[in-house]
């Protein structure tokens, strides 16, 4: 099944028309709000290289489930 999604806010210009696969590949910096600083802080402190990485980095994924399930209402 295809998927859809309109991306263009989340990316930098540069990326808006790439593939899912270009802009898992990308440096951090290709998201939107994201410096050349702000990936080179996350390459020194996590190992991000990527996009995908920084989806796949295992703090990142913990906070992100913490968050959601506060929004969900756990306590």
């Amino acid at each position: 099944m295809a998927v859809n999604a309109d991306m263009d806010s989340l990316l930098d210009k540069a990326y808006e028309k790439k593939s899912l696969q270009e802009i898992l590949d990308a440096p951090v910096s290709a998201l939107s709000g994201v410096s050349e600083d702000d990936a080179e802080a996350l390459k020194k402190a996590f190992n991000v290289k990527t996009v995908h990485d920084l989806g796949r980095n295992k703090y990142f994924k913990a906070a992100h489930a913490l968050v959601a399930l506060k929004e969900a209402g756990a306590k």
